[in-house]
């Protein structure tokens, strides 16, 4: 990933985890991330799609982890809001007559999926709280 969406959304996951009781506002979340509060809300929006966060409007509304921190591995954040490969983006306007042009995309998303694979199932091995207890 050439963004910063996961160490955006693995913040906002610590931030929850390391308050479960508590419910989180994305203006507070942001004060620790240093960006704009709707920035915040754009990736609650996601994490809670994927199931991971639970929200609440009003007064007394905020965000909270949808399970215990130890439910939750860092692949599941990984997955909610990856956009792009590991690796970056494939070439799009490729010489069609050129004997590796013509095929290098083929086998480029090949080694595309083998590295994401590996990616995920690294991460998958870490939970959120074990990840989370690194700021105790």
């Amino acid at each position: 990933m050439s963004n910063t969406r996961f160490a955006t959304a693995v913040h906002i996951m610590t931030l929850l985890a390391d308050s479960p009781q508590d419910w989180l506002t994305s203006e507070w979340m942001a004060g620790s991330i240093n960006i704009n509060p709707v920035m915040v809300r754009k990736e609650l929006s996601v994490l809670r799609e994927a199931g991971l966060v639970i929200s609440r409007q009003g007064k007394e509304g905020g965000s909270q982890l949808s399970r215990n921190a130890e439910a939750i591995t860092i692949a599941e954040i990984y997955a909610a809001v990856k956009n792009t490969d590991v690796l970056g983006k494939k070439n799009q306007k490729l010489n069609p007559l050129c004997p590796v042009g013509k095929e290098i995309n083929n086998h480029l998303n090949d080694l595309f999926k083998e590295t994401d694979q590996l990616v995920i199932q690294f991460l998958g091995n870490k939970t959120l709280k074990e990840f989370t207890d690194h700021f105790s």
